[in-house]
């Protein structure tokens, strides 16, 4: 399957969501942006996390949004400037935002586990293993989560290597 083949498309909105999704939704108003009276699944701790259909999870923070994981393979497909960021090699998609963060002026930050930032947009880039293959799997995340080194230190880790 392509980077973009078969799947929805959400617009990033720097600071403020993605697709459907703005952070500062309750777990109420989430379920409503996807026609569902509740999530797939639920987890806690450090964060209460929710699974969507469509490769979709979101984290919270005293009960508001304020982080949206993508599948790398099944989840909607996210474009900046026009380059797909889930499902590709990651090592494009870094330096893709490399190369986006110069041109634009854009903030970066290296987070703890070694994953790059845009923090002014939000974007997190993770890995996801699929079928042995390690494909980008984009975190979008409330801005002052990364400009906070608080909870900059404590993203949720999920998905990402050598982390359960």
């Amino acid at each position: 399957m392509s980077a973009s083949e078969g799947r929805e498309h959400w617009e990033l909105l720097p600071g403020a969501g993605l697709g459907p999704l703005r952070f500062g939704m309750s777990p109420a108003e989430v379920a409503d942006a996807f026609r569902v009276s509740e999530p797939q699944k639920r987890m806690g701790s450090p964060y209460e996390q929710e699974e969507f259909a469509d490769g979709v999870k979101v984290f919270y923070d005293d009960g508001k949004l304020a982080c949206i994981a993508l599948d790398a393979v099944t989840g909607p497909q996210v474009l900046l400037a026009g380059f797909a960021l889930a499902g590709r090699a990651p090592e494009q998609v870094h330096q893709f935002l490399l190369d986006y963060a110069a041109e634009h002026g854009n903030r970066l930050l290296y987070t703890l586990d070694g994953s790059l930032a845009l923090t002014d947009l939000g974007v997190l880039l993770r890995s996801q293993e699929v079928g042995g293959v390690r494909m980008s799997r984009p975190v979008f995340v409330k801005e002052d989560w990364l400009e906070s080194e608080y909870y900059r230190d404590r993203l949720p880790l999920e998905g990402v290597p050598g982390h359960r």
